[in-house]
């Protein structure tokens, strides 16, 4: 599928895709410039109606037959997406099954985009509501999760009646190419989903949001861009679901089991090389634990291994050359205020360019630059903390509200804690969250609104109150 998806390089404008694992061209793809991409929400907002006039049972159909082609194809996307994003491929596997997911999910929810009857307050007169698609949509999408942040968008505005066009980030748009050519195999209208390809982000997502046919922009990315385009957005009182930054902080009270949350931690903060936005960023641990968790946590650590995600490692490269920097100056800012390096720490130059080593730090304190910020990188940052309400300060302590965790066995405990974060996501004993089945985003300046589960769909559907009189 690979080879379908890319071409020689052109003479007009071109975007080369390369393999983050070796530096390697995966192919070069046409970029599309403002007019065509102009030409794309023309074509989408004329085959919108058509798409919101069918029946919701003729949409399911139809996204339910994309859901199978998916998970036909599992084994290609995966590939496709390794071999672009770098992450190890039983964890890309994973992502298009969970891509996967929201289609099938939202497949079913498009039957189920009820209105509802309301008691008249005077005689003759009756009162209903009923939902209908918000219209032609955007999206621009992250190259962490290609697959699934791509389908966690399209699937509930498809369904909910809409059209949608795309922009998958420059590093990873052959995702998007290939689960839009699946779209196509199932039936759906190519104009309903268009893709862009452009490396002019800022331009592109300008159009996005002063297009009067564009009613809708779901964005996923940095908090400072989401802001830039809710402020671009205003203008023409566009909807907007933003899934922004994150921080989240991992605690581990005294009580918890200490093997579990070290299990915990693991699958929490070095999938996909730490480069996820629900990822552990802040580790909080009691004093009475904290040294048996480090030294469990290091142990772990030292089984992760580092390579290309085609060949079975546990961790693959970071996306780009900036993103290495950055996390080695994370490290570097980390030491020279007081945190001690326990293992890593470096760049893995013999085995590529873009792998650094799993990093440990131990006794960190909470005001660390490293726990400030949005790591996106394969660090662990330790802190300790001597009671509840410090660790509860401590997590709530940013201006990030995406994911949290934390590990107790205290029933009383738990509902206190979960209930005092000021978090969208709480895990208790728990370090993979994300389902299609809940709601998914965050508070403050995590984002507004929810992706998954039936609040979803209602994000593409606009509510309509109908008012009839004269019914004597």
């Amino acid at each position: 599928m690979l080879k379908e998806l890319t071409s020689q390089r052109l003479e007009q404008p071109c975007v080369e895709v390369l393999n983050p694992a070796t530096q390697e061209s995966l192919g070069w793809l046409a970029a599309d410039s403002l007019e065509q991409v102009e030409s794309k929400i023309v074509a989408a907002t004329l085959a919108q109606p058509k798409w919101a006039a069918q029946t919701a049972k003729y949409r399911s159909k139809l996204l339910r037959k994309w859901f199978d082609l998916i998970e036909q194809h599992q084994q290609d996307l995966a590939l496709i997406l390794t071999m672009e994003q770098g992450k190890p491929l039983s964890e890309a596997l994973s992502e298009v099954a969970y891509g996967a997911s929201f289609v099938e999910w939202f497949a079913e929810e498009a039957k189920r985009a009820y209105g509802v009857t309301i008691p008249a307050t005077f005689d003759g007169k009756s009162i209903r509501t009923i939902k209908q698609p918000i219209g032609v949509c955007a999206s621009i999408t992250p190259w962490n999760f290609p697959v699934a942040m791509l389908t966690r968008k399209l699937a509930p505005a498809l369904s909910a009646g809409c059209a949608m066009i795309s922009k998958p980030a420059v590093n990873t748009p052959l995702c998007a190419i290939a689960l839009r050519h699946l779209a196509l195999e199932a039936g759906i209208d190519g104009e309903l989903l268009p893709v862009v390809i452009s490396e002019q982000a800022s331009d592109v997502g300008l159009k996005f949001c002063t297009h009067p046919s564009i009613r809708k922009l779901s964005f996923t990315g940095s908090t400072a861009v989401g802001k830039q385009l809710m402020q671009q957005s205003s203008q023409q009182v566009q909807r907007v679901s933003m899934e922004l930054g994150g921080n989240a902080p991992f605690i581990v009270f005294g009580d918890a089991d200490i093997n579990e949350a070290v299990a915990g931690a693991i699958v929490c903060k070095f999938r996909n090389a730490g480069q996820t936005c629900v990822c552990a960023n802040r580790f909080y641990i009691h004093d009475s634990v904290y040294d048996e968790f480090a030294q469990k946590l290091h142990a772990a650590m030292s089984k992760l291994s580092l390579g290309a995600g085609v060949d079975g490692h546990d961790i693959g490269p970071l996306i780009d050359e900036k993103a290495l920097q950055k996390v080695d100056q994370l490290v570097h800012a980390a030491t020279l205020a007081g945190a001690e390096l326990v293992c890593g720490g470096k760049v893995a130059s013999d085995i590529g360019t873009l792998y650094y080593q799993p990093t440990l730090l131990s006794n960190v304190a909470h005001d660390n630059p490293v726990m400030k910020v949005e790591q996106f990188g394969p660090i662990a940052a330790l802190c300790r903390f001597s009671d509840v309400d410090e660790a509860i300060h401590f997590a709530n302590d940013t201006e990030f509200g995406l994911a949290s965790y934390f590990f107790t066995q205290d029933l009383t405990l738990a509902e206190y804690v979960s209930n005092k974060l000021q978090y969208g996501i709480v895990g208790i004993n728990e370090g993979i969250i994300s389902t299609e089945v809940a709601p998914f985003g965050g508070v403050k300046h995590s984002g507004v609104g929810r992706e998954g589960s039936a609040l979803g769909l209602d994000e593409y559907l606009e509510t309509k109150y109908i008012a009839v009189g004269g019914l004597r």
